[in-house]
């Protein structure tokens, strides 16, 4: 008998246990998906809002490129162009740009050529830029207006591009062009928390509140998220929203405790109530041994969740750097992706250039005026210029062999300031070069060779920036066995706390650097049988680098 009812009494505990098991897990499903269903409702609420918002802008700009299309002031800059009325255009699209918050307006002829625009009277105007080779003023001029978002050729800043074609006498005489940038809207978005982004028809990243997302593809949904998605009226857009759905976990968890605690309280009344049936003794006992086995429970179970908790936390922060490593590992892959892209899409508008030119040349008549000839021989050197340039920016963008051989110095270190001549022109930064013999050889690899020189020079050129006596001076020392370049410029130098971590990955003291340039050059170095180092700084002396490279006979 005493065997009988301790086993009804065993079979009654784990049905009341199985039946608050289920409770607990029901009340956890239950509430957690409708936390899901409501925070998927934000999220589309918030993606309608965000779409309203773009399209609203997209119908704004879309409207001011179809009213200067047929503009009688556009129609007769395109017709007659001369300086008054030209003028007067620029100033109008200036009005339009401040009104409209246009980030800037400009018109273009038959040829591409910008003879008017919002930005006429700033150092970097569109005046006289010829674009033509832009999808959005070929496509306008075929179809009669387009779209395109695209990166500034000037600004370098990222934007869509509205274009309409200006009719003159019922054909096509020109384009004016709205550019429109997201900058705030993206700030905006950053502030709001949700994750959210813009893809257009191939499926690429064009707007997002993280800008690392941007022009890259559209990540996939992680496991912890929810999201949405809507279509943008009125460009070839998808809107993308994302947000955590731990809250719906939290939400779920909170109302499973404050269940499980109903239950508890249940089952501590039916114990009690059980208990009060017995002996008081046997009841003071039993509540003692219970009281002690709980207050230990709780003392192991605490020390263990502090324990998980404190290598979760550890955990994600492994996880996080290694993601910043990465998005910046990735930055540096697109970086090289580009480059060689731009050096690719120059070359076919650039030989179109050149044979213009060269059949201009020739079908001049004998006794034209020579500053006609002059002006064509001067676009066909720049041509040349430009072709060379691009051919080294193809061979600095191009993978490395990981094959060691004779490298001749000279060749190296022209191809690396060719690549770097822009902005030293353009600071005004004077150079000084060893003469270096046209048969001195290293053993190194070519293009990882100029990869070095351009990040040391392009470092140097960056530290000269905005004095007016910058001065780069490259001095080479010869010896037997090995071969020694130093770069040095008269900048500021280097501070004592950047120099101590020169050479560690991601540690930099520039705004917009990565950190990984001096490190890479490093290594490279080392793998040609080479070293990199920098000389100690002295106060007022600038920044010194030593690059020791094996030399070949």
């Amino acid at each position: 008998m005493a065997d009988s009812a301790r086993m009804r009494r065993l079979a009654l505990v784990l049905a009341i246990l199985a039946g608050a098991l289920a409770v607990l897990a029901l009340t956890f499903v239950t509430v957690r998906d409708d936390a899901l269903r409501e925070l998927h409702q934000q999220l589309e609420v918030t993606a309608r809002s965000r779409v309203q918002a773009l399209e609203s802008v997209l119908a704004k700009q879309r409207a001011v490129a179809v009213v200067l299309a047929d503009d009688s002031l556009m129609r007769d800059a395109l017709a007659a162009p001369g300086a008054g009325t030209v003028a007067r255009a620029s100033r109008k699209l200036e009005r339009l740009r401040a009104d409209t918050d246009s980030a800037v307006i400009y018109l273009l002829d038959r040829e591409g050529l910008a003879i008017a625009a919002s930005n006429w009277d700033e150092p970097a105007s569109f005046v006289g830029s010829n674009y033509g080779f832009r999808d959005y003023f070929s496509q306008a001029l075929l179809r009669g207006e387009a779209t395109q978002f695209a990166l500034g050729t000037v600004s370098k800043r990222p934007g869509l591009y509205l274009s309409h074609d200006v009719l003159v006498n019922g054909r096509p005489s020109g384009v004016v062009v709205v550019k429109v940038e997201f900058d705030r809207t993206e700030q905006n978005w950053a502030q709001a928390g949700e994750r959210i982004m813009v893809t257009d028809a191939a499926g690429q990243v064009i707007l997002s509140s993280r800008p690392a997302l941007r022009f890259g593809p559209l990540p996939a949904q992680a496991a912890g998220e929810v999201g949405a998605e809507l279509p943008v009226p009125g460009a070839d857009w998808r809107l993308v929203i994302r947000a955590p759905s731990a809250p719906a976990a939290q939400a779920a968890a909170l109302a499973t405790g404050t269940v499980g605690f109903l239950l508890s309280l249940l089952l501590g009344a039916g114990i009690w109530a059980a208990r009060a049936r017995t002996r008081a003794a046997r009841r003071a006992e039993a509540e003692r041994r219970y009281r002690a086995d709980l207050e230990r429970a709780v003392d192991e179970r605490t020390r263990d969740l502090t324990a998980e908790m404190r290598e979760r936390r550890a955990a994600e922060q492994r996880l996080a750097q290694l993601q910043g490593e990465m998005v910046q590992a990735n930055k540096l892959a697109t970086l090289g992706q580009i480059t060689a892209g731009v050096a690719h899409e120059v070359n076919t508008p650039l030989a179109t250039i050149r044979l213009l030119a060269e059949n201009g040349r020739q079908m001049l008549p004998e006794g034209a005026a020579p500053d006609v000839a002059g002006n064509l021989d001067q676009i066909l050197r720049m041509s040349d210029r430009i072709a060379q340039i691009t051919t080294e920016l193809r061979g600095f963008a191009r993978k490395a062999t990981g094959e060691l051989g004779p490298v001749a110095l000279k060749d190296a270190l022209d191809a690396a300031l060719l690549l770097v001549a822009s902005r030293r022109r353009a600071e005004g930064i004077r150079m000084v070069l060893p003469q270096i013999p046209p048969g001195l050889t290293v053993r190194a690899e070519r293009v990882r060779l100029e990869q070095i020189l351009v990040n040391l020079i392009q470092n140097a050129q960056e530290a000269l920036s905005g004095r007016p006596d910058g001065e780069l001076r490259i001095d080479l020392d010869q010896q037997p066995d090995r071969v020694r370049l130093t770069i040095r410029d008269n900048g500021p130098g280097l501070a004592p706390g950047i120099a101590a971590t020169l050479f560690t990955p991601f540690a930099t003291s520039k705004p917009s650097g990565l950190g990984l340039g001096l490190v890479i050059s490093r290594e490279i170095a080392r793998d040609f049988g080479g070293e990199l180092t920098a000389a100690p700084s002295a106060p007022g002396q600038g920044a010194s680098f030593h690059l020791d490279l094996p030399r070949l006979p």
